[in-house]
């Protein structure tokens, strides 16, 4: 006997519509309750972010834990866009495996760390969790207009030292090749920090492997899928799915960045936004889980 596929399958990033982009937890009680509840009843759901496994199992695991996550959900968090996975279970986390040919070379991470001491302490840190990526973050004493007013400096300070090293990159309209012609990395603000990482990285490698992950795991897919995000390239979710022949529906939880032209349906609330829209999209697949909404075109 073949089990039934599931209602739906879950993409979802983590800073914006679970995690405030304010606060940087999770700050409203319902978001882990609806996960796991959507989780216990079958739905498999991946953490498909850019933070670290650490803010992970600090931040979201306890509240799945508190919130009853069960032995049979089929929960992921695919940390650093890609480069690091790891299970989460009744347990917490299970093994963390990274792929070291997606990291960022530590004579770089070193020299990053330095630039931050010397010349940026003041309103960035240093983010000491990242395995693969290298990642300053808007201190939360800081504002975000005094952040964005000093983030393009740090970034033209970064390019110089993948300069000096060296190593080719893309930022922005900008790229430069390596001796032999490549390019391996690139720079990559948010609104809350700057990544340097692997081009190989993205929310479609995320995607990638957690399908794979759940075929590894014997699980029957859904045919139906929620990606969500705050940013542009979260699309890259959808995108890969919808490539494949699924059934693919995007929630962009920030739509003040521009809304693109894409071959599936794009919702958005027309009022909240982050993870008030976040936790409202999630009670909507909740009752559909329950049987209570057939769709949440009304959300």
């Amino acid at each position: 006997m073949t089990d039934a596929a599931p209602v739906l399958g879950l993409l979802l990033d983590v800073d914006g519509p679970i995690a405030s982009p304010v606060s940087r937890s999770v700050a409203i009680p319902s978001i882990a309750r609806d996960l796991v509840e959507l989780a216990n009843g079958g739905v498999p759901i991946v953490f498909n972010t850019g933070r670290s496994d650490a803010f992970i199992r600090d931040e979201v695991v306890p509240q799945l834990l508190s919130a009853g996550l069960g032995d049979t959900a089929r929960v992921w968090a695919i940390c650093e866009k890609g480069a690091v996975v790891v299970r989460i279970t009744p347990s917490g986390f299970g093994e963390i495996d990274v792929d070291e040919d997606l990291a960022v070379p530590p004579a770089y991470a070193d020299a990053i760390r330095e630039l931050v001491h010397d010349s940026y302490d003041d309103v960035v840190f240093f983010d000491e969790t990242k395995r693969a990526m290298v990642s300053v973050e808007q201190r939360l004493d800081v504002s975000a207009e005094h952040f964005t007013s000093r983030r393009d400096a740090f970034d033209s300070d970064a390019a110089r030292e993948l300069e000096a090293q060296g190593l080719g990159y893309e930022w922005g309209m900008t790229i430069v090749t390596d001796a032999a012609g490549n390019v391996p990395f690139r720079i990559d603000p948010t609104i809350i920090s700057t990544d340097i990482e692997s081009v190989r990285l993205g929310k479609d490698l995320g995607a990638s492997k957690f399908l794979a992950l759940l075929e590894k795991d014997g699980a029957v897919l859904p045919s139906r899928w929620r990606t969500m995000g705050d940013s542009r390239t979260d699309y890259a979710m959808a995108d890969w799915l919808h490539e494949r022949g699924y059934d693919v529906i995007h929630v962009d939880v920030r739509p003040a960045d521009g809304v693109p032209e894409t071959p599936y349906p794009v919702r958005h609330h027309d009022s909240l936004i982050h993870d008030d829209a976040g936790a409202l999209y999630l009670s909507a697949w909740v009752r559909m889980l329950r049987g209570e909404l057939s769709d949440d075109d009304s959300v």
